[in-house]
């Protein structure tokens, strides 16, 4: 008969065989579960990811009704998402959707700068008038986008232009008049800065709507 002595270090190779089985065996359960999962996540967490870019590009298209800078926004979540985001399938997208994003930004910039070069700058708006119209029309187009007008869909984008060049048109006219000038001296002012302000607010809007169809088109088609 053999003895077998046990020793400092000294392992039984075949009792650790079958632990680490039973191990495995108990955990077999649950990775399996947990590739199901991995596997579930994968499309949808892209779909998500995809979902949540257009929205906040959406989101940033809004900021144009209230000047903020809303285009440069959406081409900044786009320039993010393409360095982050999935390298292949639906949902990846190149840097010609980013570029071309950029390239309508500044056209919106570019409409905008004209319109407003046009407005109230060109009827000899004072550079008191011409603030006092920046943030009149913003005041304006937040509230005309809280109260909305009784338009379906887009009765607060509607307001929110609308309102903006009521703003405008009281900042320039309030502006002129606090450097000595009569409201009846300055309602031409103010009448050049309602229509500067909603041009230019319709043409970077318009400018930032196509942002987001090409935010649509790439993460989503």
């Amino acid at each position: 008969m053999i003895f077998e002595i046990a020793t400092p270090g000294y392992v039984n190779l075949d009792m650790a065989n079958q632990a680490l089985s039973l191990r495995v065996s108990l955990l077999a359960p649950l990775v399996a579960e947990s590739n199901a999962w991995t596997v579930w996540l994968e499309p949808t967490g892209t779909l998500l990811l995809a979902i949540t870019v257009v929205l906040l590009c959406m989101i940033a298209w809004a900021g144009n009704l209230i000047a903020l800078p809303g285009n440069w926004a959406a081409v900044v979540i786009l320039l993010i998402y393409a360095f982050v985001g999935p390298e292949n399938g639906n949902a990846s997208i190149g840097y010609i959707p980013v570029v071309a994003a950029f390239c309508f930004a500044l056209l919106g910039e570019a409409f905008e700068f004209v319109a407003a070069a046009l407005g109230a700058q060109k009827a000899g708006a004072s550079r008191k008038a011409t603030l006092l119209a920046m943030i009149g029309s913003m005041a304006g187009a937040m509230i005309g986008a809280i109260v909305g007008l009784p338009v379906p869909v887009v009765g607060q984008v509607l307001a929110a232009i609308l309102f903006g060049g009521l703003g405008a048109t009281l900042g320039a006219m309030l502006g002129e008049w606090s450097n000595g000038s009569s409201w009846r001296e300055s309602l031409p002012i103010g009448h050049a800065a309602f229509w500067g302000r909603t041009i230019g607010t319709l043409g970077k809007v318009a400018a930032g709507a196509v942002i987001v169809v090409i935010a649509m088109i790439s993460v989503l088609v």
